[in-house]
């Protein structure tokens, strides 16, 4: 062979070299990916399973039996269409224990954002022992909710009780609690400022994320307190505010233990909270059908409340980035 076909030869045998590299290179990687996602879906397999049989079967069941009149006993519900939504809204329970949700919503959310601030800020200071503080506000959040509500039950207890025992120290009236009308919702929202641990761990991480150079630059214009506060702080926690005040409203429309183990409704059906006339159209009344339309109602309202402050947020909080 002479000169010239080797060189020919080597010409045409280089670009079929560097393709068969490139194909192997190919193949590992497609072979890598395929690895990987095989490891993702047997990793992720536990959470799906779970969410298929336990989340979103009983979801879609429930939208289902919000058409029918199923009340468990017959094997096949009866497809009534939107009736049970239609008799929901001539409801006179129904439409309190909305009346009553809402009110509990309107008193306990902006104090529990308030409280919790409050605490943030007094927490955020550098004392000693802060972290024994920070843990003592922190625990009651980790409390189960039976558990609080029949210590505050004791605590509201009109004859026996530690809140009217002070009430007479101080030589002030005494009150019922949660046995008089007026008083339930109030006492409940009283009760719920035990649990501001949780929007306070949300509000401190973020105080903590604020630049110090802000507030120094602040302070050599002269800046007092009140105006640091109002013009660094609360903008620069603002993302913490909306998640508090996000989460604190779908918690407060679904309100049940309190209302279940403490006043089971009353008096009068004046703490009658929506989940708790939920429950007992589907597990003391047996009827599941009209109680999934009420489920499917709240989803609703939560949804609505919560786009539409999602939408007043992009106004009114700031992000860094």
């Amino acid at each position: 062979m002479s000169t010239s076909d080797v060189e020919v030869a080597n010409v045409t045998s280089t670009p079929t070299t560097s393709s068969h590299k490139q194909l192997q290179r190919r193949s590992r990687k497609n072979s890598l990916e395929a690895r990987e996602a095989r490891s993702f879906w047997l990793l992720i397999s536990p959470w799906v399973i779970g969410f298929i049989f336990f989340t979103g079967g009983p979801v879609i069941a429930s939208f289902i039996l919000s058409f029918t009149d199923y009340t468990g006993t017959s094997t096949v519900p009866n497809f009534i269409g939107l009736q049970n939504y239609v008799t929901l809204f001539s409801d006179s329970i129904f439409l309190k224990s909305l009346a009553v949700t809402v009110y509990y919503v309107v008193l306990s959310v902006p104090l529990a954002l308030i409280g919790s601030l409050m605490l943030a800020l007094l927490l955020n200071q550098r004392v000693r022992f802060l972290g024994v503080f920070r843990t003592i506000y922190y625990i009651p959040t980790v409390i189960s909710g039976v558990a609080v509500s029949l210590l505050w039950q004791w605590i509201f207890n009109p004859d026996l009780g530690i809140a009217n025992y002070v009430l007479n120290s101080l030589h002030l009236p005494s009150s019922l609690w949660f046995q008089d009308e007026s008083t339930v919702i109030p006492s409940f929202v009283i009760m719920s400022l035990w649990g501001l641990g949780g929007p306070m761990i949300v509000f401190l991480a973020s105080l903590q994320n604020i630049p110090s150079e802000l507030y120094e630059a602040a302070a050599l214009d002269g800046s007092n307190g009140w105006n640091k506060f109002r013009h660094i702080t609360v903008p620069m926690i603002s993302p913490a505010i909306l998640l508090n005040l996000v989460t604190g409203v779908i918690g407060a429309f679904q309100v049940f233990v309190q209302g279940y183990v403490i006043t089971q409704g009353g008096p009068n059906y004046a703490s009658e909270f929506y989940v708790l006339y939920l429950f007992n159209n589907a597990f003391q009344y047996f009827k599941f059908g009209y109680a999934a339309s009420q489920a499917w109602i709240l989803f609703v309202i939560i949804l609505a409340l919560t786009i539409a402050l999602l939408q007043a947020s992009r106004r009114l909080v700031y992000y860094e980035a």
